[in-house]
């Protein structure tokens, strides 16, 4: 068995399947390049067969990720298959992942398949991925609600078919540590020809266990782990990928395998996904979280300064906590700009589009003294925001909050070249900022989220605002920034209104079709 632990990260295709939490083309590729300087060993970079978009954005990151093997989800059909083949073209590696459903309640109720029909279909797929592959990872989906024999039988026939991954997920999180760790080492010892490929595992958190789950599959053989960044995923989310890589290196007295991540990069990783989908980390977040590493009681605080060894098990330098400290101002100039947001991954495709960012930049650097890494983090992303399809744009905006009077907001929108203006009263200035946004664009959508993250430390500090409208079923997320709260949010509503008024781009991949 290798001792190498292979991290399959699947934040731009699970992640993304979090309610509201879809990312453009540009962005998955700005994740992608942030992976690959974490040093994912491998990149699971959509589902190409689910819509033109995923398919496109599968293209974008094999055509720019050179070091991690790049990674496209297919069902157990030929169409699946080939468009995941075509989409991985231009991989310097491919690997495709097919999958079909595995458990009883999953064969009977949503294939309508009896169990031979699912085998036949298993193989026929792993052969017909091989065709564009020599690295084909197979997955019994809702494995761990799944007959053990009859995984015994599945993953013993696409072995032979060619598969060189099997992946284990426990789809619904409903394992428990023990149990699940007991399976992975009972199939790797039933089946024949397990020595021929790589156990992998894939674990839902819907019971706070997918990290736990995860590290026992390890300690029984499994050696690659599938993981988010920041554990994003739907429902309750995904193993995280940073709390799997740090127990692994914390304790390598336990666990009897090595990662190639450079764990430098994870802050900033986290971070980056943070400010594209809108999902905040919370403060006590291990490893990510702003109270990491943070130590308020006297008696941790005179222990740590004596020696960090003892309330601390690692390093906050090691995961990249100092790497986000300011590096420009009001006077840097556009080669000192250009250079640091080379070295956090962003290039422009044009002079244009330079001078665009940096024009951004100068205008921050008039509100705020200090700008940090994250600051320009949050510039691209809202370029990236105002550059979608955009029917509705904030113009202008007056708030008027005093005490004991009720706040007014007017709002100056212009929609679909036609400028608007628009008045409403509200129990705050936001409240009012949103109803006088509706009064003009009518989307008689419901307000699920409203959630405000300070994007570095200080009262000039950007405010970055996410706010989740539903309408008829459809969940989106919008975004805003900027040093004023209520711009911030009347951005971030502005947004989730362009989103909810765009043609749909997407569709959750497990609604694509059945198998």
């Amino acid at each position: 068995m290798s001792d190498k632990l292979i991290i399959f990260d699947t934040t731009l295709r699970d992640g993304e399947q979090s309610p509201g939490a879809s990312m453009t083309k540009e962005e998955k590729v700005r994740i992608a390049k942030s992976l690959e300087r974490l040093r994912v060993d491998v990149i699971e970079a959509g589902f190409p067969a689910a819509s033109p978009g995923d398919f496109e954005s599968v293209q974008a990151v094999a055509r720019t990720i050179r070091e991690s093997t790049i990674c496209g989800l297919a069902r157990a059909l030929d169409r699946d298959i080939d468009r995941a083949g075509e989409a991985l073209k231009e991989a310097s590696r491919a690997r495709i992942h097919t999958f079909i459903a595995t458990s009883p309640i999953h064969m009977q109720q949503k294939l309508r398949m009896a169990p031979d029909q699912v085998i036949e279909y298993a193989i026929k797929a792993v052969k017909r991925a091989r065709q564009y592959t020599d690295d084909v990872e197979f997955s019994p989906e809702d494995a761990g609600r799944s007959e053990e024999d009859f995984l015994c039988r599945i993953l013993e026939a696409v072995i032979d078919a060619g598969a060189t991954t099997l992946n284990i997920p426990d789809t619904v999180g409903y394992s428990v540590p023990e149990q699940f760790g007991a399976t992975i080492r009972r199939l790797r010892e039933r089946i024949p020809n397990s020595d021929k490929a790589v156990f992998s595992v894939h674990c839902h958190n819907d019971l706070g266990l997918a990290v736990a789950n995860s590290l026992s599959a390890v300690m029984n053989g499994a050696r690659q782990v599938e993981c988010t960044i920041n554990g994003l995923g739907e429902r309750a989310g995904n193993a995280a990928l940073e709390e799997i890589v740090m127990a692994v290196k914390t304790r390598k007295d336990v666990f009897p395998c090595r990662i190639a991540i450079d764990t430098r990069e994870i802050v900033a990783c986290s971070k980056l996904v943070s400010n594209i989908t809108g999902f905040p980390v919370q403060p006590n977040k291990a490893i990510v979280g702003a109270n990491a590493f943070a130590h308020e009681s006297g008696i941790h605080q005179d222990g740590v300064l004596k020696s960090r060894e003892t309330y601390e098990i690692m390093s906050a330098e090691d995961v990249g906590w100092t790497a986000n400290r300011m590096v420009l101002g009001k006077h840097s100039g556009r080669n000192a700009f250009r250079t640091r947001m080379q070295e956090l991954g962003i290039e422009f495709g044009s002079e244009t589009e330079l001078n665009d960012a940096f024009q951004r930049f100068k205008d921050l650097a008039d509100k705020k003294h200090d700008i940090f890494d994250e600051d320009l983090q949050a510039l691209i992303t809202e370029a990236g925001v105002e550059a979608e399809d955009e029917r509705i744009r904030l113009v202008t905006l007056r708030v008027c909050s005093e005490t004991g009077e009720i706040p007014c907001a007017r709002v100056g929108l212009r929609i679909e070249n036609e400028e608007m203006t628009g008045t409403a009263h509200g129990s705050g200035a936001v409240d009012a900022s949103f109803k006088a946004i509706e009064s003009l664009v009518r989307t008689d959508s419901t307000l699920l989220l409203y959630s405000v993250n300070n994007i570095t430390t200080g009262t000039d500090a950007q405010g970055e605002v996410t706010v989740r409208l539903e309408k008829g079923g459809r969940i989106v997320n919008g975004q805003g920034a900027d040093t004023d709260i209520v711009i911030a949010s009347a951005k971030a509503y502005v947004n989730a209104v362009n989103k909810l008024l765009a043609p749909r781009q997407r569709m959750h991949p497990q609604a694509a079709g059945d198998v």
